[in-house]
């Protein structure tokens, strides 16, 4: 993906502007657009990100992404919290994909900030 290229979360940025500093190691300013930052390396394939944002007291060892599947939409139905000065959030979402159907997950999301950095904690 480019710098120039729209940014798979659906924000109307493009990458560069928007979860691209994150995946290469900006912390996120809120629970939400560290959702954003983790649906993008969903559909980016980047499971690195994806275990690097993940709390440490609930990350699994290793992560294995199905090559089958493309996510392509991401909605965000709510938040609670998650702003620069809270300690916790949560963010409830609707995500798309496409494999050998069309689906949907539906999740809400707990998050945990430690520092400067926004972490996924669990689905609630």
């Amino acid at each position: 993906m480019t710098e120039s290229t729209r940014c798979p979360c659906g924000s109307g940025e493009t990458y560069g502007n928007c979860c691209g500093p994150l995946h290469a190691g900006s912390p996120a300013p809120t629970a939400e657009r560290l959702m954003r930052s983790r649906f993008s390396a969903f559909a980016l394939g980047d499971a690195a990100y994806l275990l690097r944002s993940w709390h440490p007291s609930t990350r699994p060892q290793a992560l294995d992404l199905d090559d089958g599947l493309r996510w392509y939409r991401l909605d965000i139905e709510s938040t609670e919290r998650g702003g620069p000065f809270d300690r916790d959030g949560v963010v409830a979402f609707m995500a798309y994909y496409k494999g050998a159907q069309r689906g949907t997950l539906q999740e809400t999301s707990r998050f945990a900030k430690d520092g400067p950095d926004w972490f996924y904690v669990k689905a609630l």
